[in-house]
């Protein structure tokens, strides 16, 4: 199995946004620990913490109109006034210091959210015509290592701030990441001409056009399909995750932070292999693949050991990926350019929306059922999902080959 990334790293377009992905993810990362407990020490209430994750995720609910706006203008000047923006939106909470403000904090976590959803429908576009295409699987593996890469780290950094020098220092720290990617995407080289309105009827709907191309591609839908499915179940496992700690493993809470952390790696590595592996296999088999061994893994959580415990976590964070990245792939694959924005914000929300949902319906079936039960029923679920995608191929259908950049 031959390594494209250093092909990915020459390409100047691909170093460039992978840096700025970098630089935009620390900051962001350090942001999200910080925003919570923010929250927890000025107010000390526990809901109102847990909220602030809420107000960041819930604008991928509205994904496909946001995404719309990246398909609207030229996706590099967007992403550098984007980034911009919200490095200017950061800095009233250098004066948060009081329970009375704290409104404030969640209007920039909503604003912060929606940013995301437009950049990252801007990236997937940008990419899609700034990158060889022979490259785009290597390098969104590398872009989940990066992503997956800081947040083992900036959360610490951010911890480490916050306890030091209060919340307006993480603020600060992520008002600067800001300003630094966009100062990386002003380097990109791409020639983009300016889309053109849209006209008559389809103007009021297009918005949605997104929607209609995901679902008329036999191509896509299954990959998105499975997506959202499977993010479900890793939603129901995440709510588990502190009743797995305690009732199976009968460890203090702060070990979950361990179990975490191993995930983590195990999604660096992930993303590391997600490439190679790609241009070998079938785009649904490597799905596939990584859905059962996330499957296999999530009822063997259900034995009450450590090593069995953490071997679990790798494998989830090694298998959970490979679907995400294989369906962002395909969707910069085989999507038109001027539809690129639309068509990702959609299949984001369509993917992780069913996350967000499933953690709150994890925590309540927590309380009525127990763990191990539902540890085993989120395995099954898994093996079928992963059946359906492979299911297509053994019946004769076609499959699109692999390319391979390396030419082997």
């Amino acid at each position: 199995m031959r390594w494209a990334a250093g092909a990915v790293l020459r390409d100047r377009n691909a170093g460039l946004y992978l840096s700025g992905v970098v630089v935009s993810g620390f900051g962001t990362s350090a942001m999200w620990l910080a925003a919570g407990v923010w929250v927890k020490s000025l107010t000390g209430s526990d809901s109102l913490a847990a909220l602030t994750t809420f107000a960041m995720w819930a604008p991928v609910l509205v994904g496909p109109l946001l995404g719309a706006v990246a398909d609207r203008v030229r996706r590099r000047p967007l992403l550098i006034w984007t980034n911009l923006a919200m490095s200017a939106l950061l800095l009233p909470l250098l004066a948060l210091e009081s329970a009375d403000h704290v409104w404030v904090l969640f209007v920039v976590l909503a604003v912060y959210g929606a940013s995301g959803v437009v950049q990252d429908a801007a990236e997937a576009a940008l990419v899609a015509s700034a990158v060889d295409a022979r490259l785009l699987g290597d390098f969104n593996g590398l872009r989940m290592t990066a992503n997956e890469g800081m947040k083992l780290l900036a959360p610490l950094v951010g911890a480490v701030l916050f306890t030091r020098f209060g919340g307006a220092s993480v603020a600060l720290l992520d008002a600067v990441t800001f300003v630094v990617a966009a100062g990386i995407f002003a380097l990109l080289r791409v020639r983009e001409e300016r889309p053109g309105p849209a006209r008559g009827a389809g103007r009021r709907t297009a918005w949605a056009e997104g929607a209609r191309h995901l679902r008329r591609s036999p191509g896509l839908r299954p990959l998105v399909w499975a997506g959202g499915a499977v993010m479900a179940l890793a939603g129901l496992n995440g709510a588990l995750i502190f009743a797995v700690n305690d009732k199976v493993l009968g460890h203090s809470p702060a070990f979950v932070g361990v179990l975490y952390a191993v995930q983590g790696a195990g999604s660096v590595l992930s993303g590391l292999l997600a490439g190679p592996l790609l241009r070998r296999m079938p785009e649904r088999a490597f799905a596939a693949t990584g859905i059962a061994l996330f499957a296999t893994a999530v009822p063997l959580r259900a034995l009450p050991y450590d090593a069995v415990a953490l071997m679990c976590s790798a494998a989830i964070g090694l298998g959970l990926p490979w679907v995400l990245i294989t369906a962002l792939t395909a969707v910069q694959r085989e999507t038109p350019g001027a539809l690129v924005g639309r068509a990702a914000a959609t299949a984001n929300t369509l993917i992780y929306a069913p996350n967000a949902l499933a953690l709150a319906l994890g925590a309540g079936l927590v309380t009525l059922l127990d763990v191990r039960a539902l540890l085993v029923a989120i395995g099954v679920l898994g093996l079928m999902t992963a059946a359906s995608l492979v299911r297509p191929a053994r019946a004769g259908r076609p499959v699109a080959k692999p390319v391979d950049s390396t030419g082997s």
